[in-house]
């Protein structure tokens, strides 16, 4: 239904495009009038082609950091936000190919260009959001009726009203029968038999069907009825309590299929999720081989046992890897696990705790420092892991996973996550499933970046970090 914003989402690439290169225009034309040293005008922008490279970078760089969104568009502060970081990675981008290709390119136009191009993408984003709010005052904003009184029909009322104002207007609720003290968001209408009488009256034009336990009979006859009306019908099947984030629709035959268990991250995001692991390992085995040598002899000098210690995890789609750390405990201390484990007040077992005895003198300080996880950096190269994502789990504790956590295994595991720097250990285990189910839901690469740049300064603090 956010497909709604389409027009909207069209004139934002449309005016980006264009405003881009007139910005460009407008900044060479001006520049020397500008303060700051002067140039020749041949140099100011020595080459045609940075006219499309500009723009054309922009929109592909927008387009794989979520700036043209849907979910987006209504809200002025997500895209603020959004634009702001995707921005400025732009013209890092930007800055950086005029610096191995056009070097002669003026410094100050960039800056110049930079600043008031990004001023014009905010006053565009602000005059659109302007014309949408005028919009939801209008009465052509389409009718909405939800065929359904469960907490999904009530769920997807509350998501109607904020989210999708601009173009549906929610009128009310339906049911096969009167429901008796439920606080709905709108009015209850009638039941099924008053349809006709709701749908006239009301001009109701989008009718969502949300049911929990409507047989397969009740509903061929619910659709029966729908279809002799001139309206748009939906179907919402209550899956509230299933681990669904971005469901995969496809039919087969005759049958409407369901993928619960896709993959979060595909296409153009995947790809680009992939490069920057492979560019970020490499450049990171370069940095510290030499520290990766003096790491593995001082375990080896400390105790008995292999320097690099092999754990199985619980990988995307719920598979098996092995995951490669530096040994940070004795050897065998992974049977001891039952003896350090703890409970907490809520009955929630924490399985990593403070002054571990089982805890090597070398492997506590890799594990202040984090260095024990450097070995990581070749299960992203082999493609098990990613730098960001959440936490690669023990077997073990996924037998106890309720049905939502399983959410954790849609996107690839990662060396770091939302739930690293946002409190480490120091956030007991349920919590840190909350935030990992919450990057699966809001993935980006831009959330990436973040959560990588947010990483280094929780590492130079140590905390949570045991």
């Amino acid at each position: 239904m956010y497909k709604q914003y389409h027009p909207y989402k069209l004139a934002l690439i449309f005016l980006d495009f264009w405003i881009t290169l007139a910005m460009l225009l407008i900044t060479e034309y001006f520049r020397p009038f500008l303060p700051g040293e002067q140039v020749s005008p041949t140099l100011i922008i020595p080459n045609y082609s940075i006219y499309l490279i500009a723009p054309f970078l922009m929109h592909v760089l927008f387009a794989l950091t979520g700036v043209y969104n849907y979910k987006r568009i209504a809200d002025l502060q997500a895209q603020i936000t959004r634009l702001t970081f995707s921005y400025t990675l732009v013209i890092w981008i930007f800055a950086g190919l005029l610096f191995f290709t056009f070097r002669e390119t003026s410094r100050l136009l960039v800056i110049y260009f930079s600043s008031l191009n990004y001023i014009a993408l905010v006053m565009v984003r602000y005059f659109l959001w302007r014309m949408l709010r005028k919009k939801s005052n209008i009465v052509d904003a389409s009718a909405v009726l939800i065929f359904g009184v469960g907490e999904s029909a009530t769920e997807l009322a509350r998501t109607i009203s904020q989210e999708l104002g601009a173009v549906f207007k929610l009128t009310g609720f339906s049911d096969f029968e009167t429901p008796e003290d439920i606080d709905l968001p709108a009015p209850f209408l009638g039941t099924v038999n008053d349809l006709p009488n709701i749908i006239d009256e009301q001009k109701i034009e989008v009718v969502i069907v949300c049911q929990k336990d409507g047989s397969a009979s009740k509903l061929e006859s619910l659709v029966g009825k729908l279809m002799r009306f001139p309206i748009r019908i939906f179907l919402a099947p209550d899956f509230v309590q299933l681990a669904l984030v971005e469901a995969e629709v496809e039919q087969l035959g005759n049958l409407v299929l369901v993928g619960i268990r896709e993959p979060v991250i595909t296409g153009g995001k995947r790809l680009s999720k992939r490069i920057m692991d492979i560019f970020l390992s490499i450049v990171l085995f370069l940095l510290t081989w030499p520290l990766l040598i003096v790491i593995w002899l001082a375990i080896k000098l400390d105790s008995r046992g292999p320097a690099i210690f092999r754990a199985s995890r619980i990988g995307e789609g719920g598979k098996l890897f092995s995951m490669y750390k530096f040994r940070t405990m004795y050897a065998g201390s992974e049977k001891m696990q039952h003896a350090v484990t703890q409970t907490d007040e809520n009955g929630q077992e924490i399985y990593k705790v403070k002054d571990d005895p089982r805890v090597t003198a070398v492997g506590r300080l890799l594990r202040r420092t984090s260095l024990d996880e450097l070995p990581q950096m070749f299960n992203v190269l082999k493609g098990d892991m990613s730098w960001v994502g959440p936490r690669p789990e023990q077997p073990f504790i996924t037998k106890e996973y309720e049905t939502w956590q399983w959410q954790r295994v849609l996107v690839p595991p990662g060396v770091t996550g939302w739930w690293q720097v946002s409190g480490r250990s120091d956030l007991p285990m349920h919590l840190n499933t909350n935030y990992d189910v919450y990057y699966v839901r809001n993935y980006s690469i831009i959330l990436d970046l973040k959560i990588l740049f947010r990483t280094v300064f929780e590492v130079l603090k140590g905390r949570g970090a045991y």
